[in-house]
């Protein structure tokens, strides 16, 4: 009988040793750099960066792309191995600030929170200490990541490995710029606000435009009709 939970612990950690141990600190998952721009990572990623989504454009611009990654080898039918179930990418202004990694459930099963951090501790080294680091608001993706179970901190990046419950037990690791986060955060605020002042401008010129449409449809019909009509 296969013992399940060695094997997972050994899948998660050669893959996450595989891809992170570049000396590049807690700036990088893999071969994703924070501060780096949305053309590099779509193009690390292998998808346009036209699937981006556009949040807000104004009084900066939030982007966020989401990579899942093959579980197959290209050109074979071998599984990969890789836990990694699903990445989003977050910019500001043209800046990866955070990369949220979801590992699949079937592939962290069985795996203990004690598990995962030491896997994790493998790539990005000792854990901080809950004390380590100046108190910070959490942003909306962090509380709803689920239990935060371990962090990584050096004076710019932090990285947070969480257990969640969403769709199953499973883990996810948020590697971040707090300085850049909180600026995304508060740019986020900011154009709330603007669309709020500006919604009942932008419905004045969305019903004028719908009343212009309809006046140039009848337009349009009165002269196709007048053109053939025989009485």
């Amino acid at each position: 009988m296969i013992n399940v939970r060695p094997l997972a612990i050994g899948v998660v950690g050669v893959v996450l040793l595989t891809h992170g141990l570049e000396g590049r600190g807690l700036a990088q998952y893999r071969n994703f750099t924070l501060g780096s721009d949305l053309a590099s990572v779509s193009a690390l990623a292998g998808i346009a960066a036209t699937e981006a989504r556009t949040i807000h454009r104004r009084p900066a611009v939030l982007q966020d792309l989401e990579w899942r990654p093959s579980h197959w080898t290209a050109g074979s039918m071998t599984a990969t191995g890789d836990p990694v179930e699903r990445i989003a990418f977050s910019f500001y202004n043209d800046q990866l600030f955070r990369i949220v990694v979801d590992y699949g459930h079937d592939r962290t099963e069985g795996m203990t929170t004690t598990d995962m951090i030491e896997a994790i501790s493998a790539v990005y080294g000792v854990p901080a200490t809950r004390t380590t680091g100046p108190a910070r608001l959490a942003s909306r993706v962090e509380t709803e990541s689920g239990t935060a179970v371990a962090r990584w901190a050096d004076a710019e990046q932090l990285v947070s490995l969480y257990r969640t419950s969403t769709y199953g037990e499973a883990f996810r690791l948020i590697v971040s710029e707090p300085r850049l986060d909180a600026l995304a955060r508060t740019a986020e605020i900011r154009a709330a606000r603007l669309d709020e002042q500006e919604a009942p401008r932008r419905e004045i010129a969305r019903q004028k435009k719908e009343r212009d449409d309809e006046r140039a449809a009848a337009e349009k019909a009165r002269a196709a009709n007048k053109r053939i009509f025989r009485p």
